[in-house]
């Protein structure tokens, strides 16, 4: 499954990334410096073993040039992204031209991965089978995408605008879902609840207008796979090997948690980092049919192979190939000409060729897959590690970006751009600060929209940089606008488009993400949340700070404590709500950024913690707001310095700040639903 980037969520969440982790730039060897020497004469039979080379110059993908290109490439992307192991497959034409695995599936052991033993964990690629798996009863006339899922369900999925969730929308993801969080991933097997009991505990809300906003939605595809489950009178575990594993002959594969005994014997082990040399327990996924499938290399070939050929694997058929078809071929526009949200599966054409795709990421696994339509090629790679910095997104990128240059080359686009006046216009148009569709909204866990909001700048030259996207070097990635409103990375051909509304950019996206999810504009108060947070923060910890300080500096002196009455009172009484709501929000926000740091914390075993810190916030933001304007008041009527009445006033409005925090990002309330 799609675990939540890193600055989805404040830049806090530990997803590797995550969700789409992915960037623009390879990681590359460092070039060798050698002393040059006199060209030699070839000989005939070294010229004979050379790959042979297409018409247009480029290599033609063979076996050998396959292998000797992710030679050179794997090993050092591993060593330098400090991951343990991965598996590459290369198929083409129906047939399994590459598979290899580099490094370890057990450090301590130092069992080298086997791409037809080892089994790794492919995240979110395991909603490919769930769409099949729907796909397979749409083609039997038994699920319809485009009505409403109630009438599949046990349970209601309220509908939004009067409009209902359909099946269509759970696979473009533009249900419009708020994210969910809570029991996402765990390492205790006893956490996780049968799939319709996970879906029932809470449906989240629909916060965007259905159909028409990306938003990646783990929740939705589970939902899909329930749907499954009760249309065909199976579980979804059993659907899914009766209906796909077995007619693929995909034997060493499973979405069954506990891993069957047998499998998990061959299991790679998952590693933050090689380095450490710390094995990760096995990571349970309680919205299984979104991401807990567990599948070697070699079965993945396998699945690939049987999509790229329509639907079929030899004499095995998992589709018709008017279904396969229409699953590979049917686009949600996301923003411009990006590339859009297929049945299933992402659109990532490039140079030309027609391309889909899908990532994965649990905690430690981190996984894509690719499919070349026409030229029937399809690319696997999954990682056991999540490496660092960010290094298995580069790693991702690297690999599919340069294996496409290197046998499927086109003809870059021509990019004439815009008049240098209009480019700097629109550049000034875009820049502002936006949140992603993807984002718990309606519930507490969106404290942390505050803390990270997505920037766009406006350059000098007119070029535009946003905050989040770097290169694997981390520098930001320098857009040029190529048409209006449509720009392109000057290093790629990746590009950023944005909707133009009254003259207003009101939400941009860009790729790799357009298909999954947009960007929106926030307003100017919202995007001042977070310095305003951080101001009255600071605010409150000097006002605590200051009363002991105060207390000791007075008797070193031996000065007497001047006020008196309401005005000392007021004095004492704020000092204890400037320190009660200093405890509240600093709680809040400490919770929040330990469970998007540590998934753990997202247990149901947190819920306990999680309703005390909400309802001690619900007591004490509002009584700590009273009390700092009384004292304000009282300040601000009497005899005291200016510098008093001042902070008084910073005092009060930082507390009434806090109060609107917590209301606004539903930290006021009761409840563990997130």
């Amino acid at each position: 499954m799609r675990v939540i980037p890193t600055f989805l969520f404040a830049g806090l969440l530990a997803a590797g990334v995550a969700f789409a982790a992915t960037q623009d730039a390879a990681i590359t060897p460092a070039p060798v410096t050698a002393p040059l020497a006199p060209a030699a004469p070839v000989d005939a039979a070294v010229a004979e073993a050379r790959p042979p080379v297409a018409p247009g110059g480029a290599p033609v993908l063979s076996a050998a040039d396959a292998e000797a290109w992710l030679d050179g490439f794997v090993p050092y992307a591993l060593a330098a992204g400090d991951i343990a192991g991965a598996v590459v497959v290369v198929v083409k034409d129906g047939e399994v031209l590459l598979q290899k695995g580099y490094g370890y599936a057990d450090l301590a052991a130092r069992t080298p991965v086997d791409p037809a033993a080892t089994l790794f964990r492919p995240g979110s690629v395991s909603k490919l089978f769930t769409w099949t798996a729907v796909m397979q009863l749409v083609e039997q006339g038994k699920l319809d995408l485009d009505a409403d899922v109630n009438q599949y369900l046990d349970f209601e999925i309220p509908a939004r605008d009067g409009v209902p969730v359909t099946l269509r929308q759970a696979m473009t993801h533009t249900t419009g879902f708020e994210e969910q969080v809570r029991a996402l991933i765990t390492a205790d097997p006893d956490e996780i609840s049968p799939l319709g009991a996970a879906l029932k505990h809470w449906v989240p809300e629909r916060i965007h207008v259905p159909g028409a906003t990306p938003a990646y939605s783990n929740y939705a595809t589970a939902l899909a796979g329930y749907v499954v489950e009760r249309v065909s009178g199976e579980s979804f575990d059993d659907y899914i090997e009766r209906h796909i594993f077995q007619p693929l002959g995909m034997a060493r594969s499973s979405f069954r948690q506990p891993l069957p005994a047998p499998l998990l014997a061959n299991m790679s082990m998952g590693y933050s980092k090689a380095s450490d040399g710390e094995a990760k327990p096995y990571e349970f996924i309680s919205l299984a049919p979104a991401g807990s499938l567990a599948a070697t290399g070699a079965d993945m070939g396998r699945f690939m192979i049987a999509h790229l050929q329509d639907g079929a694997l030899g004499d095995a058929r998992i589709l018709g190939a008017d279904t396969a078809r229409q699953m590979h071929s049917t686009g949600q526009a996301s923003i411009g000409p990006l590339n859009r949200m297929m049945l299933g599966f992402y659109e990532t054409s490039v140079n030309g060729h027609r391309a889909i795709s899908h990532g994965g990421d649990t905690q430690w696994f981190h996984s894509d897959l690719q499919l070349f339509l026409d030229d029937g090629i399809g690319l696997f790679v999954s990682m056991n590690s999540s490496g660092r910095d960010g290094a298995t997104g580069h790693i991702r990128y690297a690999l599919s970006r340069g294996f496409a240059d290197r046998y499927l080359p086109g003809t870059p686009a021509q990019t004439p751009g815009v008049p240098e006046a209009d480019a700097k216009a629109h550049a000034q148009l875009i820049a502002g600060t936006y949140t992603s569709s993807r984002r718990p909204d309606r519930n507490f866990l969106s404290l942390a929209n505050v803390l990270g909001p997505v920037k766009v700048a406006a350059n000098e030259d007119g070029t535009i940089t946003v905050a989040m996207a770097t290169s694997a070097a981390g520098a930001p990635k320098q857009w040029r606008e190529v048409a209006p409103y449509v720009w392109q990375d000057r290093d790629s051909t990746d590009r950023l488009a944005a909707d133009v509304v009254d003259g207003r950019v009101v939400r941009f996206t860009m790729e790799p993400y357009a298909p999954i999810m947009v960007f929106e504009r926030v307003s100017t108060w919202r995007a001042l949340a977070m310095p305003l947070l951080v101001a009255s923060l600071v605010v409150l910890l000097l006002t605590v700070v200051a009363w002991p300080v105060s207390a000791l500096v007075r008797r070193y002196y031996g000065a007497p404590y001047r006020l008196a009455g309401n005005d000392a009172r007021a004095h004492r009484l704020v000092r204890i709500a400037a320190l009660l709501v200093l405890l509240a929000m600093g709680g809040a926000l400490a919770l929040v950024v330990g469970m998007l740091s540590n998934l753990a914390m997202t247990s149901p075993d947190t819920d306990v913690l999680i309703i005390a810190v909400r309802l001690f916030a619900t007591v004490v933001l509002p009584l700590g707001a009273a009390v700092a304007v009384w004292h304000a008041w009282q300040v601000l009527r009497g005899r005291r310095r200016v510098l008093a009445k001042l902070w008084a006033v910073l005092l009060a409005l930082a507390c009434l700040f806090l109060l609107w925090i917590g209301i606004a990002q539903h930290v006021i309330g009761f409840g563990a639903n997130y």
